[in-house]
């Protein structure tokens, strides 16, 4: 059985990086992974929805050309093309991952399917045959989380899509039902709707986006349903039922039962994570109801010498927030310093357009937290640049602390709203007041003037 400074399972956004700085300090470690380097991002996540997001958009605003003044023939799209491109664009980021580890003497890269046989002994079935087992010092769990598929009757009897499966369709479908009205069910559904494709979204909640404010949640909604894209609130799914040519899904509305005929559907209702197949009853780690890994701040679990990190510990499940954790795991064990979760922001964007970004607290959670504060806002058609994209969808809305003057949040729904909440946030890092960025000079014409703008509201 060989022995490692380190193994890690699984080679998502935290472990590849980690592995890297391992290496360069001299540590043997393996890296296990079952199918595909990169983990979830690279391969089904960010990398290829945001391709494919990109594709979505060239359709839309080909369709808008004349908005702009511009004649265009008609539109139309090669799904196999558009599958094809994204296909490259995953290979080439895989591969240039891979061959990063590989090129390191002091990595062992390992393919095959882990499962711990004993406190920090892991067996691995080789994906090529046979079976390999060996120890490490330290274990750190990166294994991810997968599409959760829900109770639904007769969900076992038709082929549904989950966000993975949508990335390989080589057609357009005609009638795409999705399952959720979360981020992933949105970006889907905009961007088979943008492709031509009816679309219906199936949200069990009163509003799309349930963590976010309702005048947030309420005009992406609007947006969403100018395009066509028709949402059902406060809807639940109760049976799918094969039929010809496609499928019917039974659901319970405010208003009766109602029956949703479609050629594909997509479930998007959650996640669950990847530690069924581990064993983790053999290492005394412990997990959640759900099958998610404890851990405390410093990303230990509740077995001495074992870390997890990313999607399989719950919490936040962003590519950043795994390189995060990387960024924990690296200064903690490489250089003995005590490097926390405590505290950090946790950026996001759901890739809707236009984009939805928030950092920070939000109106409500502000409100729930009992904060002194008050609410700046503008809407994105008083921002020169939005208007002369003619993107002027959306508002920016920013939660200030009226004792201090500092930052509490930031949500933006409008065009590049990633960027512009990105600009907040290092304010928010810098512990700059509102008035820095009110009284700051940004370049004109551009989308950061907006902050101006915005602070004096």
């Amino acid at each position: 059985m060989d022995r490692y400074d380190v193994v890690i399972l699984g080679s998502g956004q935290a472990a590849k990086p980690l592995a890297l700085a391992l290496a360069e300090a001299g540590r043997r470690t393996a890296l296990v992974e079952r199918a595909w380097i990169g983990g979830t991002c690279v391969n089904t996540g960010c990398t290829p929805t945001k391709t494919m997001v990109a594709s979505a958009r060239v359709a839309w605003l080909a369709r808008r050309a004349a908005d702009y003044g511009v004649r265009t023939s008609d539109v139309s799209i090669d799904m196999a093309q558009v599958r094809e491109r994204t296909r490259r664009i995953v290979r080439e980021f895989r591969e240039s991952s891979q061959a990063a580890l590989a090129a390191q003497p002091t990595i062992d890269l390992v393919f095959g399917a882990a499962r711990f046989v004993g406190p920090k002994t892991i067996e691995v079935a080789l994906t090529r045959g046979g079976v390999r087992r060996f120890s490490g010092d330290v274990i750190i769990i990166d294994t991810g989380a997968r599409t959760r598929a829900p109770a639904l009757a007769g969900l076992d009897r038709v082929p549904w899509l989950d966000h993975v499966a949508m990335l390989e369709l080589g057609v357009l479908p005609d009638h795409l039902l999705v399952l959720g009205g979360g981020y992933i069910g949105l970006e889907f559904a905009q961007m088979f709707r943008r492709f031509g494709s009816r679309v219906t979204v199936v949200q069990r909640h009163a509003q799309l986006l349930p963590r976010e404010d309702e005048d947030v949640a309420t005009a992406l909604r609007d947006i969403l349903t100018a395009e066509g894209v028709e949402i059902l609130l406060s809807t639940e799914a109760r049976q799918v039922v094969p039929e010809s040519g496609g499928l019917r899904l039974v659901c319970d509305t405010a208003a009766g039962a109602r029956a949703l005929t479609g050629s594909h559907l997509l479930v998007a209702a959650g996640r669950t994570p990847n530690t069924d197949a581990l064993n983790l009853a053999a290492t005394g780690v412990a997990v959640d109801a759900r099958g998610h890994v404890q851990v405390d701040e410093w990303l230990e679990t509740t077995t001495p010498g074992i870390f997890a990190a990313g999607d399989v510990k719950g919490g936040p499940a962003f590519t950043h927030i795994s390189y995060d954790d990387h960024r924990i795991l690296r200064a903690n064990l490489l250089h003995g310093e005590h490097a926390s979760t405590r505290g950090r922001l946790v950026p996001y964007v759901v890739f809707t357009d236009p984009e939805l970004a928030r950092v920070g607290l939000s109106e409500g959670e502000a409100r729930r937290q009992g904060r002194n504060f008050r609410v700046a806002r503008i809407a994105m058609n008083r921002v020169a640049r939005a208007l002369e994209m003619d993107e002027a969808h959306g508002f920016i809305k920013v939660v200030i602390d009226r004792d201090s003057d500092q930052i509490l949040g930031a949500t933006i729904l409008g065009v590049e709203a990633g960027e512009l909440m990105s600009a907040i946030e290092v304010a928010m890092m810098g512990q700059l007041p509102s008035a820095a960025l009110r009284d700051g000079v940004f370049a004109h014409p551009t989308l950061a003037e907006s902050l101006n703008t915005v602070m004096s509201a």
